[in-house]
């Protein structure tokens, strides 16, 4: 019976579709259906747009899109996210590949299959192995600053294919330098072809919506309609350049499309290409795993569902698998999708299972359809996607409320801009860690009195509060580790060396949810200091797993004071004492 229900608790935790599978009514299906079909059509340009921004033939965009749906619709925890080629990773992967092989190349293809595959063992591995805390390393305003720069960095290259000149490079340097130089032969009949599909995405969005209330049609469904604004597009662009045959006018197109669903194989592996993929691989599996729990979780917490951050591990790594051996590259959860995915009334993880038959009965019948279809067309849909993620806003947001989250944001997004995005990242996450260094390493010491007629302490310097010549007592606001020990104490012998009278030193612990052992090293030192010094060292309110840590060592029995269950009650007992 034991070892039943351990089966049954692993199969469980490893496949939550059975979970939702078990209580699929009608009712879901109707949902799941009208979804999958909106998000179908918004996956069929994005798809291809994203594959053309990785440097990758368009159809691979449509293999990505078929079976990591249904792998991450039966192995994630989200009942709402969308997965597929988003614009982020796309650009990541063209960064990782570029350097070791030249785009158009079979060699390209094949090193981002293998980045799919790669990515997808090490996000899988990072479930198993329980680290779905990772997505903390990367703070909201550093992320933040990285999406910026990486969403410049798209729309510049985009410019190649609305103004049908040549533009190479990952960053801003070597992108401005490309576009310079190529302006002169920029190609007119492409430009206006651009800046038509561009005003009509936008008069589809903005302006069209407001003429659905007169038709009778529900704000809802008007909403998601506009939604399929780039895919009007995207047609009217496709019969215009068939109509007047602007291919043979200069106008790039996508050209044929193989008919068929992709060839299931192994990605081709070689130890030199595991070496030089690995690093980019693993920058790609965090920033995709935290791209898509935080819409996850937003998403989730609509409907007071949870999202598992080990299982999203999981469910997005074994759809990068699954990438892989379809003949894809790297994917992850889309915003806009999952968005429109959620409005649309998903409710199940089938909506997204539905979505890839659509994209393989297109795949199978539809792609001949796609042969004239403009690439200046596919360009415009994601530079329109990629605008809102230029988040200026926040930067100002950050400036007012703390310069210090304002210099991790600029210097994320600087960073980006000019060195491209893997160093970004990297310098994000170096930065997220030296910030919260910056922040622990020096916390906000105060010096506390009482609150005259109350049990409450609170800052000197901010209240009228009553305090004792012979007692000082402090209180710390953030765990003691090894950063910021030498700080209390040095914090410490500056107060008693500016009062003669002092007698007793009061640690009041409220905000100390953790001791490491370099803090208790330094807390015995300043007993040890203050004892010379006929000073005696007390505590107070320490909380219960700290106290339980403090009492396996001799710190309680040396400490030449008392521990006190409240500040108020300390103060009562010393503020008599001799």
């Amino acid at each position: 019976m034991q070892l039943n229900s351990l089966i049954l608790s692993v199969i469980k935790q490893l496949f939550p579709a059975r979970q939702w599978l078990k209580n699929y009514k009608t009712e879901h299906f109707n949902g799941d259906l009208i979804a999958a079909l909106i998000v179908t059509i918004m996956l069929i340009p994005q798809s291809l747009a994203y594959a053309l921004l990785a440097g990758l033939p368009a159809e691979m965009g449509l293999y990505a899109s078929i079976l990591p749906l249904v792998f991450y619709g039966f192995l994630g925890s989200s009942y709402s996210l969308s997965v597929g080629p988003v614009a982020i990773i796309s650009l990541m992967t063209a960064s990782a590949i570029m350097p070791i092989a030249s785009p158009e190349s079979p060699a390209y293809t094949t090193l981002a299959i293998l980045l799919a595959f790669i990515s997808g063992l090490v996000l899988v591995l990072l479930g198993i192995l329980r680290f779905g805390f990772i997505a903390n390393f990367l703070s909201h305003p550093v992320v933040s600053g990285f999406i910026s720069a990486s969403g410049i960095i798209i729309i510049i290259s985009q410019l190649k294919h609305l103004l049908g000149i040549p533009v190479s490079g990952d960053n801003l340097i070597t992108q401005g330098t490309t576009l310079f130089q190529s302006i002169p032969a920029m190609h007119s009949t492409t430009c206006i072809l651009a800046i038509s599909c561009l005003a009509g995405l936008w008069w589809l969005r903005r302006c069209f919506l407001r003429y659905f209330p007169t038709w009778g049609i529900p704000l809802h469904y008007a909403q998601l309609l506009s939604k399929a604004a780039p895919v009007i597009v995207i047609l009217l662009a496709t019969l215009t350049t068939y109509y007047f045959r602007l291919d043979l006018k200069g106008v790039a197109i996508v050209g044929e499309i193989p008919k068929g669903l992709p060839q299931l194989s192994w990605p081709t592996m070689t130890g030199a290409h595991w070496q030089q993929l690995t690093s980019s691989a693993l920058l790609i599996a965090i920033i995709g795993f935290i791209e898509s729990i935080s819409i996850g979780k937003t998403l989730a917490a609509k409907k007071r569902q949870r999202i598992n951050p080990n299982q999203e591990l999981i469910g997005l790594g074994s759809a990068n698998l699954a990438s892989a051996i379809s003949g894809g590259f790297p994917v992850t959860g889309g915003f806009s999708r999952s968005v429109v995915n959620f409005d649309a009334g998903a409710s199940t993880p089938a909506a997204g299972i539905f979505a890839a038959l659509g994209i393989a009965i297109v795949s199978l019948w539809l792609t001949p359809l796609l042969f004239y279809l403009p690439k200046a067309a596919l360009a415009v849909t994601i530079v329109m996607a990629v605008i809102s993620l230029i988040d200026i806003g926040l930067i100002r947001k950050a400036w007012r409320y703390s310069r210090t989250e304002f210099t991790g944001i600029t210097t994320t997004l600087t960073i980006t801009l000019f060195f491209g995005v893997e160093y970004g990242v990297l310098s994000g996450v170096a930065i997220s860690v030296s910030l919260h260094l910056l922040k622990t390493a020096r916390p906000h010491i105060a010096v506390v009195g009482e609150i005259p007629g109350t049990e409450h302490f609170r800052n000197i310097q901010r209240h009228d509060v009553i305090t004792y010549p012979h007692i000082i007592s402090i209180r710390v606001d953030e765990s003691l580790y090894f950063a910021n020990s030498s700080f209390l104490e040095d914090k410490i012998y500056s107060l008693i060396a500016q009062n003669t009278k002092v007698k007793h030193v009061i640690l009041m612990c409220t905000a100390i949810n953790e001791i490491d052992l370099s803090a208790l090293e330094a807390l015995e030192v300043i007993n040890c200091r203050l004892q010379e010094l006929n000073i005696h060292f007390h505590l107070s309110e320490v909380k219960g797993p700290v106290m339980d840590t403090l009492q396996k060592t001799t710190f309680t029995k040396q400490l030449n004071g008392n521990i006190y269950l409240s500040q108020h009650q300390a103060i009562e007992d010393l503020k008599t004492a001799p």
